[in-house]
């Protein structure tokens, strides 16, 4: 089946050309950043956080240092990651895989198993960046150009990391819709470079580890905001949209993180062992110990518990924190995370009973009132 009436993709973000297309609108001018506390005000009174954007974080200089450090000192590790998380996907569907990234936190990810297959195998490999929203789902029409030059089982979708789950339960909801509506089968199999929740089978660890690429929002996501979904600007046969903040460029490390890290598959090698001893099946304990959670606190949504380093850091960045669990103060992992917490005068609490580095817990608007 080939679908009619999809428009090719518009230039947006900071990366080059080969690395990424990116399925997305540009709506820069078309709708203005709000307010974390007005945000929140809205989502838990029913709007959804898809038709806003928030007003990104400025990182202090404080912060930036703890980029940088990150960055250094982990980028190994990142790569390895990688590199196991590459050879799975590449089992699995082999030279004519297509990458389909989960815009925004799975683009960078997605660049760099695409550049490490591609050193490896010595064979180009296409990349896509598209959206999926919770409580909307994919994006259609980006899967529909997609499959306008794949076959479906090729289709690989990567994510950056997984927090209790959700965005895989959407992926998998999504990917049954689509057949009940078009009688093609693809795979909901997603693969992410750290899987802490346990709860896929694709991945290059399972550690709870800062992934560098997950302190920052735009500046090191191509200078895509995350994708929006409103009938006010998204036409029935566009793609989900995003802003470009062409204004950044001078503060951009989108390019920097993925070289640095590329760098490094030099002397990366995947060894028999490094696939042998890992643990295929999906266990679900994320969602698991989040249910903990929220029955310890009391909190009524479990969406308001986001779990893992990656999410907490989205909770201090873009929403209204209550506040945040740490398994341990003096985690290595944790620093950019205290100085946020500090920052945004946010309560830290130790949680020894959790296999996630942290939590963080949004602060309730409704219960409140």
């Amino acid at each position: 089946m080939r679908f009619k009436n999809i428009k090719e993709p518009s230039s947006i973000g900071s990366y080059n050309k080969e690395d990424v297309i990116f399925l997305l609108k540009d709506i820069s001018g078309m709708i203005e950043e709000q307010g974390n506390e007005e945000r929140e005000e809205v989502i838990q009174n029913g709007g959804h956080y898809s038709e806003m954007l928030p007003i990104e974080y400025f990182p202090t200089e404080e912060y930036m240092d703890i980029f940088y450090k990150t960055l250094e000192d982990s980028k190994e590790k990142v790569a390895k990651a990688v590199a196991v998380v590459a050879e799975l996907i590449y089992k699995e569907k082999g030279e004519r895989t297509a990458i389909v990234s989960l815009a925004r936190a799975g683009t960078p990810i997605g660049i760099l198993i695409k550049r490490y297959l591609e050193k490896k195998y010595n064979k180009v490999f296409q990349h896509y960046s598209i959206s999926i929203i919770r409580g909307k789902g994919i994006d259609e029409n980006a899967l529909k150009y997609i499959l306008n030059h794949h076959n479906p089982e090729n289709i690989q979708f990567v994510d950056g990391w997984t927090g209790k789950g959700a965005i895989n339960s959407v992926l998998s909801k999504a990917m049954d819709d689509f057949y009940d509506k078009y009688k093609i089968r693809i795979s909901d199999k997603l693969a992410v470079l750290a899987d802490p929740a346990y709860c896929v089978p694709l991945y290059g660890t399972r550690e709870d580890f800062l992934i560098p690429s997950a302190c920052l929002n735009s500046t090191v996501s191509g200078l895509v905001s995350r994708t929006v979904l409103r009938e006010d600007l998204i036409g029935e046969y566009d793609f989900h949209g995003a802003k470009f903040y062409k204004e950044w460029r001078d503060k951009d490390l989108s390019k920097l993180f993925v070289d640095v890290i590329t760098e490094c598959f030099k002397h990366i090698e995947v060894k028999k062992e490094d696939i042998d001893i890992l643990d295929f099946n999906v266990y679900n304990t994320g969602v698991k110990e989040v249910n903990e959670i929220k029955g310890k606190y009391g909190i009524d949504d479990i969406n308001l518990v986001k779990p893992g380093i990656g999410e907490t850091t989205r909770v201090l960045l873009r929403r209204v924190p209550w506040k945040i669990l740490v398994d341990d103060i003096n985690n290595p992992n944790l620093r950019h995370v205290l100085v946020l917490a500090k920052d945004k005068n946010v309560p830290v609490e130790v949680y020894k009973d959790m296999k996630y580095s942290c939590c963080g817990i949004i602060k309730s608007k409704i219960k409140e009132n």
